[in-house]
């Protein structure tokens, strides 16, 4: 059974960091690239943060470059996605994403919420 978990999300204030955690189960992690989503209320999913499938290349949402890290760690099945500089609107939900070609799987979401 294929489950992606993420935790780390709560309140912070505004330039404060977060790190999400995203735990991968029940396919082959190390074959996937892995990406971040959100969504905050009344707007569109946007892609946050991609990472391929070994790791050796990401790319970034423009908005957070400077500010985001996503990271991945294969032996332990899990990807992450270090937020620093925290801004009101990061404010959202925050989805991890496993791809490969048209498989997608999707985690529950954990929120992120940023006061000013």
């Amino acid at each position: 059974q294929v489950q992606l978990v993420e935790s780390g999300g709560g309140l912070v204030q505004s330039g404060g960091s977060l790190r999400l955690s995203c735990a991968a189960s029940g396919f082959t992690f190390s074959r996937y690239a892995m990406s971040w989503y959100r969504q905050a209320p009344g707007k569109e999913r946007e892609l946050v943060a991609f990472i391929t499938s070994a790791g050796d290349s990401t790319n970034y949402l423009d908005s957070v470059k400077g500010r985001f890290t996503i990271s991945r760690d294969n032996a332990k099945n899990t990807v992450y996605l270090r937020m620093n500089s925290l801004k009101p609107e990061d404010t959202a939900v925050y989805y991890c994403v496993a791809v490969f070609y048209s498989n997608n799987f999707w985690g529950q979401g954990t929120q992120v919420t940023v006061s000013s």
